[in-house]
């Protein structure tokens, strides 16, 4: 789902209730994949990037591009959902090149998250050339949904992981909290570990897509240079929501490591790890490794 695996553990007593659940669960998150997909021609994503306009769009549409706009202003335009333009530019040249500098800066003409316009549940796009990816940020928003589904069936103890956008609810089945590991930016190995209770986890790193071979060009790119930054490998970041998370992993993979911790100290309940590219690391006041 969503171009990753999915992981789901429900502790319960009853099986039969934890198997329907789960099937309810994936079935809600596959709907949402549905409908906030750019993959999809038939999504509201896709119809809204095709006609520039959709009338009664869903709560699920609104809430994110209500919270990537908030995640924008927190980063001084560094996170944007209309970055697909310059994402495509890199896409479509050969393996192991780059695009040229005017071509980039033909591209960025066309990122503006400002002329996406709610009124509503209504979404207008004041331009004709925007194109919008949910792709840092919709996948979290899949996770809280699903998780949320769990927990109106009563189910608070679970683990729901699709590709590293994770909540870990409640506990174990031990009683003891789930246990996280963050990947080592250059191999397999674990880079640390933490213990989490009600905790959403996002990580984004420049090994997930990378363009060149030492990891300087990668898929995320400054959407306000085209270029991607060179001050991080890997950025760990603890939410309330998985939304949250996995948006601010995108973005403090852009402001860097000081920029990202200045930013992450200042929002509630919100921790960072990040990874430089020499390896060296840089931690929140709140980030508790074991």
């Amino acid at each position: 789902m969503m171009g990753t695996y999915v992981e789901l553990t429900i502790v319960g007593e009853d099986r039969e209730a934890c198997a329907a659940a789960a099937d309810a669960t994936l079935d809600r998150m596959a709907a949402l994949e549905g409908s906030l997909s750019r993959y999809s021609p038939d999504s509201e994503l896709s119809v809204l990037v095709r006609d520039g306009r959709l009338s009664n769009a869903s709560d699920g549409l609104l809430d994110v591009l209500g919270l990537a706009r908030q995640v924008s202003d927190w980063g001084d335009g560094a996170f944007d959902i209309t970055v697909q333009p310059v994402l495509d530019l890199y896409a479509s040249v050969p393996s192991g090149s780059l695009p040229h500098d005017d071509a980039i800066e033909q591209a960025l003409t066309r990122v503006d998250n400002q002329a996406i316009q709610v009124e509503g549940s209504t979404v207008t796009l004041d331009r004709p050339d925007l194109r919008i990816t949910l792709d840092g940020i919709g996948k979290g928003y899949i996770v809280d949904q699903g998780v949320a589904m769990l927990r109106s069936r009563g189910f608070t103890n679970v683990f729901l992981d699709a590709g590293g956008d994770l909540i870990a609810g409640g506990e174990k089945m031990t009683g003891d909290p789930w246990r996280i590991g963050i990947r080592h930016p250059r191999g397999q190995a674990l880079q640390a570990r933490f213990d989490a209770r009600n905790r959403a986890v996002a990580t984004s790193g420049d090994y997930m897509q990378p363009y060149s071979k030492d990891y300087s060009a990668h898929h995320i790119v400054d959407p306000r240079t085209g270029r991607s930054t060179t001050g991080l490998a890997s950025s760990t970041v603890l939410a309330p929501s998985a939304a949250r998370a996995d948006a601010l992993a995108t973005l403090t993979m852009v402001l860097g490591p000081v920029k990202g911790r200045e930013l992450i100290e200042t929002l509630p309940d919100c921790e960072g790890y990040f990874v430089s590219k020499d390896l060296s690391v840089t931690r929140t006041s709140g980030f508790a490794i074991i």
